[in-house]
Parts: structure tokens; sequence; C-alpha cells
């Protein structure tokens, strides 16, 4: 099996006794991500008053492109950028025209992302919308369940996960979804923090009938400052809660003296951002075709390395670990790039671990560890050594 450790060496270095297993959480960094952060320093004092010149000319285009080729969209002009996926759902919701006073009516899940399940739930004590969610357990039946309510309901947002972030279960039946889409209502929402660049995905079906929420914290390595939507053409076209950078461009104005917004999907920016995480983004796109690396590749030997952790562990090789319940098993079935350990230990689980210096994370009952490209088979059998020493 290949080794992509020399494509870490700074961020290995910094810490060589860490084993670190959150790379579904906060990815290590890759060396060139630092050399971006610099080129984006250097072009802010070279170029100066005219360093938004080569953002929106090279940069932003640029990282447009790659997220549009990594998802099968065949125009990148459909994407935005944000500091964060967050400001983009608020730019979203703010853009759906109903009567005054009349709440949004939302189908989403019990099991969603903190950005979303506490905006929603808030946006619901407040009036502003009405929440209805679908369990996400039992799992065998989730998606039928939430389709059967999607096609059951008047609903104006339907919003759920592509890839749920606390079991790593994936939703299968995205163009079934799509096809209840329409400009109106309802609008289908994917979050896709938890699969862009953690699976392959290819939305050029569903390409004008969902909007698709992603960024560069997690599997793309980029770090912060760079979430991101797909948002198709023809809908959303004025939010109301905007900025001034979203008039840069071919402007319309659908009342005569309104707000004009641009055509594409700049129409969801906000105001001044840093474009530092941007840069890295668009290195880390480069570093992968440099090395040959696609997102099925790294999701391949993130696989077998993952079988190696969980044939470790059915083998009584790290600890009690053995009794935890897998939520996302190999089972030929779409997952997620961590594994999802549910134990009712799992929070002191993951405290001892991480007096030691072995770094997971987890939410609830469910402990998760990550493994990336800048793992091996050696980290592997030292972290089930560590396992079977700390729990």
């Amino acid at each position: 099996m290949a080794s992509y450790k020399h494509l870490f060496s700074r961020a290995l270095a910094a810490a060589p006794g860490r084993l670190h297993f959150a790379a579904h959480s906060h990815h290590l960094w890759p060396d060139v991500t630092l050399d971006a952060q610099i080129q984006a320093w250097t072009d802010g004092v070279t170029l100066a008053d005219r360093k938004w010149d080569k953002v929106f000319g090279e940069v932003y285009p640029a990282a447009q492109k790659n997220v549009a080729e990594e998802l099968g969209l065949p125009d990148p002009a459909t994407i935005a950028f944000s500091p964060n996926t967050h400001e983009l759902l608020i730019r979203l919701f703010s853009a759906f025209e109903r009567e005054a006073g009349r709440p949004l009516r939302v189908l989403s899940t019990d099991g969603e992302f903190h950005s979303f399940r506490r905006q929603g739930a808030r946006w619901a004590e407040a009036g502003g919308i009405e929440l209805t969610r679908v369990a996400c357990e039992p799992w065998d039946d989730f998606d039928e369940r939430f389709l059967q309510a999607a096609r059951g309901g008047e609903w104006d947002v339907i919003f759920l996960s592509h890839v749920f972030f606390k079991s790593g279960r994936v939703f299968s039946r995205v163009e079934e979804l799509a096809a209840l889409s329409k400009p109106n209502g309802p609008w289908v929402v994917l979050d896709g923090y938890h699969s862009f660049r953690a699976i392959p995905v290819d939305l050029s079906a569903v390409a004008e009938r969902v909007f698709f929420l992603g960024g560069g914290y997690k599997y793309a390595m980029a770090g912060e400052g760079a979430g991101f939507l797909h948002a198709p053409a023809g809908v959303a076209l004025r939010p109301e809660v905007t900025g001034w950078f979203a008039e840069f461009g071919e402007l319309q104005a659908p009342r005569p003296g309104g707000v004009g917004y641009t055509t594409d999907a700049n129409r969801f920016l906000g105001g001044t951002f840093d474009s530092t995480g941007i840069y890295r983004l668009n290195a880390v796109f480069d570093m992968h075709r440099q090395a040959g690396l696609t997102t099925a590749d790294v999701s391949a030997k993130v696989d077998a390395l993952s079988r190696r952790l969980v044939d470790a562990i059915v083998a009584g090789k790290a600890g009690h670990l053995s009794e935890a319940e897998i939520l996302n098993p190999f089972d030929n079935k779409p997952r997620a790039r961590f594994i999802a350990f549910r134990h009712p230990e799992a929070q002191a689980w993951k405290k001892r671990l991480m007096e030691h210096d072995v770094v997971t994370d987890v939410r609830d009952d469910v402990l998760r560890i990550g493994i990336g490209l800048y793992h091996d088979e050696d980290d592997v059998d030292r972290l089930c050594e560590a396992l079977q020493r700390l729990l």
C-alpha cells in the first residue's frame, strides 16, 4: 500500500508522538496548504487593493471549477463560497418567498449536524419554520421512511444529510428525492460535508434539482474558511440576507428600483471574507492531481486500513472496543470515511485516549475513529496497541 506521509511532513513532525485518528473531524493539513497560506498573504501585500482582482479573476473561479468537477456539476458558476456553510444556510432559507407571516414547512431528520440542528430548532422556537423530523433509527428502512414523508407532505424545504455525521450512514436515494424538487418548493437541500471528498459523489443527474452544501474543513483537507453551496440556476434568486459582494457581476432586478443580484450562484455571497481558505482548497486539489489521486483512490486506501482496524477489534486486539456496536459496518453499502462505535463508555473512552495523545472524537454515546491519507498499516497497529492498553 502506497504511503503518502511525505505530503503531510509538517503536520506529522509537529507532534511526532501523536496518534491522530480524527481525519473525519479536523483533518491534518498537507504541506501545500502552508505554501497556499503564504501565497495568499504575499498576494495581499504585493497586490494590495488589486488583490481582489486576482481572487475573483483566478483563485475563486479555480475553486468553483475544482468543486464542480468533483461533484459532476456541469456549470462551475452554480458554486458560491462563504467562510462556513452556516452563513450559506441562512441566506438560502431567506430566499424562499412566501406569504407574510407564514412559517416555512421544513422536513428534516433527528440526525443533522449542529449547524442545522441548532438553527432549525431556534427558527421553530421563534415560529419562522414548522419543523418535522424523521427519526434516523432504525437505519435499515430510513431511506424509505424519509422518502415516504417527503412524498406525503406539502413541504417548502426538504433538508437532510447526504452522509450522517454521527453514524456514518449514507442516504442512497438522492435521485428519487430530487424528483420531488420544484422551483417554488419543495427545495431539496443536501448537507454534503461528510460526503464531499469522502466518497465519490456525482450530482450530474440532479444538478438542476438539488442544493448541496459542503466545505474544505474535513475530507477536502483544506481547513476552515471554504464553505460552499451548489445552487441550481433559476431557483432562490433573491436571498433576503445578502451582502455587497452579491451585486458584483451581471445584475438582475426583478422589481423596478429593487435590489439587484447576480444571475449566478454569487447571489449568495455576503460581505468581505478571508480568501485564504480558498487558496488552500485549490492547493489540495492540485496536490491530488499531481499525486494522481482521486477521491475514490483515497477512499480505497482508507477502507483497507479501516478493515484492518475492524478485524483487529473483532479479534479482541483493541481492548473493550470489541464490545461496541459498529453503526456503519462494511456491508457493501456506501459508508462514511470513519467508523462509528456506539457504547455507553464512549465519552470516557475518548477522554482517556486524548489524555494519552490518541485523538479520536465522540458524539453522545458514539466514538468515531477517522482514518486519512496520512495513515499507514503501522499507524493502525499502533492505534490497536493503544486501545488494548487504555480501554
